[in-house]
């Protein structure tokens, strides 16, 4: 036989399955639980949005851009270095270029300026190093 427990004087007896009043947090846990649902997802989508602002800003706000097709070294002096150029026509700007040596010391660097009226423009230029070098590298573009 089970013994069956009645409520103390002054207390509410309470469901079969239900938690006891006080305990296990309540209606005001739920309500800070959901306020903290609602910052972070504020937060997030914020942080999101700035995160898409700045890399449509890069993408888009280059006006000048390069890569380097080929290189060859011309002697222990100079490097031929095939460059093609994407820019909008009116934008004017420099490229930067260095050469590092076979041990990767660098041996030459120079900003090579693009003023030509042309979306797309292939040039080759001259890249003078203090010794021979061994790699062409593409530092970056900056418009003016």
């Amino acid at each position: 036989m089970s013994a069956v427990r009645t409520p103390p004087e002054g207390r509410p007896s309470r469901a079969p399955g239900s938690l006891p009043e006080g305990r296990y947090g309540g209606a005001t846990d739920r309500r800070a639980d959901r306020r903290l649902r609602i910052v972070g997802s504020v937060l997030g989508v914020a942080l999101l949005s700035v995160v898409g602002w700045a890399g449509y800003d890069y993408i888009a706000g280059q006006k000048i851009s390069a890569q380097v097709i080929t290189f060859k070294a011309v002697s222990d002096r100079a490097l031929k270095v095939h460059l093609e150029v994407h820019k909008d026509a009116g934008a004017q700007g420099y490229c930067t270029l260095r050469s590092q040596s076979a041990n990767g010391q660098e041996v030459g660097r120079a900003d090579f300026r693009f003023d030509q009226h042309t979306g797309r423009l292939d040039q080759v230029v001259t890249l003078r190093t203090t010794s021979r070098g061994s790699s062409a590298e593409l530092l970056g573009c900056h418009a003016d």
